[in-house]
């Protein structure tokens, strides 16, 4: 960050503000992505926008705790998730979990590096709303309680941390 980077052109302001909408899309991003999967847990639960949501956090998910999850401590968890899907299906959906540990790295990397991160959250944030207005029957249907606002907020925070990270 010295003066190679100066002598490409790139001041360490630039670096500073793409590291900063870096962190905000994966910080962010990833509590907005947590709390629709617990609102989907809690109310309407669809198995489309759960499989959305965990694609989206594969991208957004913060860098120091997914490498943990794809080191030795994810393929123990790991393990221990397919354990108990054997007992209880249900419960315990081990294949959107697994997806965090047997991904390639060279997959993983190019989905969470550079711009394609942002446009692939950005896709995914407008299926998961796509299935949501689908799910609950169009717009006519709609109904306005605290469930559906709180949805909606979560997309918004979605929305806003994928395009603050585009914009930058």
């Amino acid at each position: 960050m010295g003066f190679m980077d100066l002598a490409q052109g790139v001041t360490l302001t630039e670096l500073g503000s793409s590291s900063r909408a870096r962190a905000s899309l994966q910080w962010g991003g990833t509590i907005a992505a947590l709390f629709l999967l617990l609102m989907n847990r809690t109310g309407r639960r669809s198995h489309m926008q759960t499989n959305l949501l965990v694609l989206y956090l594969f991208t957004s998910f913060p860098t120091a705790l997914f490498k943990i999850l794809r080191g030795q401590f994810g393929c123990w968890v790991a393990c221990l998730a397919v354990g108990a899907n054997l007992f209880y299906p249900k419960t315990f959906p081990v294949a959107r979990f697994i997806l965090f540990v047997i991904t390639p790295a060279w997959l993983a990397n190019g989905l969470r590096e550079g711009i394609a991160a942002g446009v692939y959250c950005l896709i995914i944030g407008v299926l998961v709303i796509i299935t949501e207005i689908r799910g609950i029957g169009g717009f006519r249907n709609c109904e306005c309680n605290l469930h559906s606002f709180s949805y909606c907020l979560g997309v918004a925070f979605l929305f806003f941390f994928t395009v603050l990270y585009l914009c930058s």
